[in-house]
């Protein structure tokens, strides 16, 4: 797909009442495009949306309730003609030992983080097919590539997306439809807030481990290093652009973090592939696979 300069997007991008999606939306109003707020809270956005009347709609959207996603696509299309992006944005945090996440909250993050925006790019793909063209946006996080103690629940979510998109991309890309992972380290956004981030209640089995895990998640509130707006300047440009990355960490400790995992996973490979490759029959001739 061939993005050329001046061409007017539409994007659907939930979980838009503040941090990424906010600032992405913001970022692609202010370059002419059309966005759709799918949120939770309609009255969270009334301002912007009252400020943008021509270019935003808003759309009420729990982003778990799946039956809900086709809704949200079809109010885009109706409003706008089209649409040319999808942001699966919405998301939360969760701290706590796998002892101490119940299955409630387990389900829960998995509903939000994978479940929901599976069901927003299975309604949107049609139209991205038929046109020949259409951005799928999966905001993801460091903790979808790399995990450690006290956030097994919401990297379950995050590493499952991204698994699942990886496959994506490839299906769609013959249909001029693209796929970009975003790999985000700390940004100053509400992730971190007390009335945001889970923390599931602490047993004394965990205590010690947890709790410089615990202490340090509710301490980076506000002091994140990360820029929301730089950050979405990045993605919105990118999105206009020819060349799109399957997977992007943002900010440096991203970077690093990720980086020094794949290398540290690569090392292990070589020090236990002659035990691995010891688990085929002899002599058997090597797979051949069609992808």
């Amino acid at each position: 797909m061939t993005s050329q300069p001046g061409t007017q997007r539409t994007w659907i991008i939930t979980g838009a009442s503040a941090g990424f999606g906010r600032a992405i939306a913001e970022c692609a109003v202010g370059r002419g495009d059309n966005v759709v707020l799918a949120v939770r809270r309609p009255a969270s956005v009334a301002d912007f949306a009252d400020a943008h009347r021509d270019q935003v709609l808003v759309a009420e959207l729990d982003v778990r309730d799946t039956g809900r996603a086709g809704d949200v696509v079809r109010a885009a299309v109706d409003r706008f003609g089209r649409v040319d992006v999808l942001v699966n944005n919405a998301g939360r945090g969760v701290v706590g030992a796998a002892e101490e996440v119940g299955e409630e909250e387990l389900r829960a993050s998995l509903e939000l983080h994978l479940l929901g925006p599976a069901a927003l790019v299975r309604a949107v793909l049609p139209y991205f097919r038929e046109q020949g063209s259409g951005t799928i946006v999966q905001m993801s996080s460091q903790g979808g590539r790399i995990s450690f103690p006290g956030v097994g629940a919401y990297s379950a979510g995050k590493f499952a997306l991204e698994g699942w998109s990886e496959a994506l991309a490839g299906e769609v890309a013959p249909f001029g439809v693209r796929v970009m992972i975003v790999e985000p380290s700390r940004f100053r956004t509400s992730f971190n807030a007390p009335d945001v981030l889970g923390i599931a209640d602490a047993s004394t089995a965990y205590t010690g481990l947890l709790r410089a895990v615990r202490d340090d998640m509710a301490r980076a509130d506000g002091i994140q290093e990360g820029d929301p707006v730089r950050a979405a300047e990045i993605i919105v440009d990118l999105v206009a652009g020819d060349e799109l990355p399957l997977r992007l960490p943002l900010g440096r400790e991203a970077v690093e973090r990720i980086g020094r995992s794949y290398r540290q996973n690569l090392e292990e490979l070589e020090r236990w592939a002659p035990t691995a490759r010891a688990a085929d029959f002899p002599g058997a001739a090597a797979s051949a696979r069609p992808i």
